[in-house]
């Protein structure tokens, strides 16, 4: 039983007892009845009532494919690969590679993200990058002196607008375009940013119904395993990864323009990388705890692990931009 009367009837039985009387009556009854009972009382009693009815019952629950995970994958400066699960690895070759490719993407339309390295020394960075949606292709590539440089449909800087119905949009700094997928996934996006002659892609928000089937190099969408192409064999070596998810002839080639090396050529790797990079450091001018300070202020470990990296290995402070 309640601790005392309420001011008036309510419109039925309560499932369980309020530790307080209500202020009195609902204004209405909702406009109907929930499919079924909850599965059991809560552990407690809520601390009081509501201030106040809600204006009405919602007509269904959103359904966002945001709160599905929430899900990002990225690959950035030399590169750094993020997988569906958030974990992190890098890959040092030289080629075209498949990031993402679903062909159910989007009603069938499709989607095929690749990116472009190039070995600089023991290290390589993302040279470019093309995101091809249904029939329209854009590709991005990075310049030392910061300006914007893009291929829509292979024209050079032409009007960008959307890709296959997305929008599409450049910052006024010119160094991140942002695919608007929200029309059909909402809340998601892709990114491109570069800083320099460095790309970057980074996918928000991806859900099981936009990127669910996507195969690539940063893995299985449910699991985030590193998939070989056949679907079930895990690749835990990254160099073979890397060559395992080289561009096929059968993958499509999306740049405007071809660079070597090129299937069956295998992905160029750098000399002894390791070593070259011990060597390097010991002739630094940006020490690692100089680097770590710069990079201190980024969000998650995946970007400042990646940013110390990247100015040690091209000795700029100012790589902490491309984060």
């Amino acid at each position: 039983p309640t601790s005392g009367p309420t001011s008036g009837p309510t419109s039925g039985p309560t499932l369980a007892p309020n530790p307080t009387p209500t202020s009195g009556p609902t204004s209405a009854p909702t406009s109907a009845p929930t499919s079924g009972p909850t599965s059991g009382p809560t552990s407690a009693p809520t601390s009081g009532p509501t201030s106040g009815p809600t204006s009405g019952p919602t007509s269904a629950p959103t359904l966002s494919p945001v709160a599905n995970d929430d899900k990002v994958s990225e690959v950035n400066g030399d590169p750094h690969f993020k997988t569906w699960k958030n974990e992190h690895f890098e890959f040092h070759g030289q080629c075209d590679m498949v990031m993402i490719s679903d062909k159910h993407f989007a009603d069938g339309r499709g989607i095929d993200i690749h990116i472009r390295t190039k070995i600089v020394r023991f290290w390589s960075y993302i040279q470019k990058a093309v995101v091809r949606i249904g029939n329209d292709i854009l590709e991005i590539e990075g310049l030392p002196d910061f300006s914007a440089s893009y291929w829509i449909n292979y024209e050079h800087m032409g009007e960008l607008t959307d890709l296959a119905g997305f929008p599409v949009s450049l910052n006024e700094n010119s160094d991140r375009y942002t695919i608007d997928l929200g029309s059909l996934y909402p809340g998601e996006t892709i990114q491109i940013r570069t800083f320099k002659e460095f790309v970057g892609v980074k996918v928000f928000g991806a859900s099981e119904t936009s990127f669910g089937n996507s195969i690539g190099i940063i893995g299985d969408f449910h699991t985030g395993n590193t998939y070989a192409r056949d679907g079930s064999t895990v690749m835990n070596d990254f160099t073979e990864l890397g060559n395992e998810w080289q561009v096929l002839p059968s993958d499509g080639h999306f740049f405007h323009e071809i660079s070597k090396p090129q299937f069956p050529e295998k992905c160029m790797l750098p000399e002894n990388p390791q070593g070259q990079r011990k060597r390097r450091l010991g002739e630094s001018t940006v020490s690692e705890e100089q680097a770590e300070a710069a990079c201190a202020g980024l969000e998650d470990e995946f970007s400042r692990k990646g940013c110390v990296y990247d100015i040690l290995a091209t000795q700029d402070l100012d790589m902490v931009g491309a984060y």
